[in-house]
């Protein structure tokens, strides 16, 4: 089933940060537990020095936390 109503920009904006943050956080802690597969290489400018594993956690938590209130945002339109 497909909706005609349009995504608010605020939606859209929301669905791209979650997916940044939760796949750069997931390849940071890929690249720091087994050595390879830097995807997103940006991200670790956002990590301070000796906390990148915990600064990754912190991007894949808060990824997720975005996307869910952009998924509340969208619900909380079409009612």
């Amino acid at each position: 089933m497909t909706s005609n109503t349009p995504k608010s920009p605020l939606t859209a904006v929301t669905g791209l940060l979650s997916f940044v943050l939760v796949v750069g956080g997931a390849s940071g802690l890929l690249h720091e537990w087994l050595g390879w597969i830097h995807f997103m290489g940006f991200v670790r400018f956002l990590a301070p020095d000796g906390y990148e594993s915990y600064s990754y956690v912190v991007m894949v938590v808060l990824g997720v936390a975005v996307g869910a209130a952009g998924d509340t945002l969208t619900r909380r339109g079409r009612a």
